[in-house]
């Protein structure tokens, strides 16, 4: 899984946040790592001129392979909240999404022969 992290102008200490946010989001996702080819993820300022607010915000987007990529966002007063709130929603759409995907082949039909099942 590879795991791009962009920053805007209004974010202080790059390096040492990039490095975190990787290693937070491989622990985060560790069990979709099979599934999830690219994980991009923007964490910008907002409002970096005024201070206050929810205005830090965080977007990723899961690429999967053979499927539409995943896109979620957090809003918080800092990064750090921001970052985990979405990468918690990343993980319940990737959960959501593949568990669909998965779960359809290992269900068992309601239909026994052909014919419907009837109480």
């Amino acid at each position: 899984m590879q795991i791009q992290i962009n920053t805007s102008n209004g974010i202080e200490n790059k390096e040492a946040l990039e490095r975190w946010a990787d290693t937070e989001m491989r622990q985060t996702l560790a069990r979709f790592a099979a599934e999830v080819t690219r994980v991009e993820i923007h964490l910008s300022d907002e409002n970096h001129t005024a201070s206050g607010g929810a205005d830090k915000r965080c977007a990723m987007e899961a690429r999967i392979a053979g499927h539409q990529p995943l896109a979620v966002s957090h809003h918080a007063a800092g990064l750090d909240e921001a970052f985990r709130g979405a990468a918690e929603k990343l993980k319940r759409a990737l959960d959501s999404t593949l568990g669909r995907l998965y779960g359809r082949r290992d269900r068992d039909s309601i239909r026994k022969d052909g014919d419907a099942v009837v109480e």
